[in-house]
């Protein structure tokens, strides 16, 4: 959609959650950005009490503002947790003004906090959609992904170290040794251990005997 006005910092296009007020101009912190308009609603009259909509603006517990009408540009802005404007309520004058509380730059969504009982309302039951509460999510999915990995690990570790407790057991239970990482050694190599040890008891022997002789002469 185009904008509204060339004179207005603002127009009205597509957002995450459908349309969405932008800023088309530089917007100083402070600065009054739109009205926030529409009938009048007493709710101490039975036909205007039950009007339902989810652009009723409570100004106390008897006024309320009907902003469903097409002209109130208010009506697109959208909810955020951590919002760049703020609707500036003067339940007296009846009248709300939406403010900046931060400098806006041309581009960005303009949004503000809805509050509590909207956002129960209306908000949570879907979940929250903007950009704060995105990246919370995103966050999360990340945390729980690691999360998932660590266990999984975890688990294999685990696992891995049962299999060689138990490889360890049969091993023992069956009189053949086992490698450090639990593998048997085959009987080749099992020969060639107990030559190397019968090498080893004849060298000794070997070395014994020219010293016994020498005695004997002696």
């Amino acid at each position: 959609m185009s904008a509204i006005s060339s004179n207005k910092p603002y127009r009205v296009g597509r957002s995450r959650t459908g349309l969405g007020l932008f800023a088309t101009k530089p917007i100083k912190k402070g600065a009054k950005i739109v009205r926030y308009f529409g009938p009048l609603l007493d709710s101490r009259k039975k036909k205007d009490d039950a009007i339902e909509n989810k652009y009723l603006f409570e100004l106390n517990n008897r006024w309320t503002i009907d902003g469903s009408v097409r002209k109130n540009i208010a009506r697109y802005i959208n909810h955020a947790c951590k919002p760049n404007a703020e609707s500036d309520v003067k339940p007296r004058k009846r009248k709300v003004v939406i403010r900046a509380i931060k400098n806006i730059e041309p581009g960005e969504e303009i949004n503000y906090d809805y509050g509590t009982d909207y956002f129960k309302a209306y908000i949570k039951p879907i979940g929250c959609k903007c950009v704060a509460c995105e990246k919370k999510r995103k966050k999360q999915r990340a945390e729980a992904r690691a999360e998932k990995a660590r266990l999984k690990a975890r688990a294999e570790r685990k696992a891995l170290k049962k299999a060689e407790k138990q490889a360890a057991k049969s091993a023992k239970k069956n009189g053949k040794p086992v490698q450090a990482n639990g593998k048997h050694l085959n009987g080749h190599g099992a020969r060639s251990a107990a030559g190397g040890m019968a090498k080893s008891g004849i060298a000794v022997k070997a070395r014994g005997k020219p010293r016994g002789e020498s005695r004997a002469s002696a």
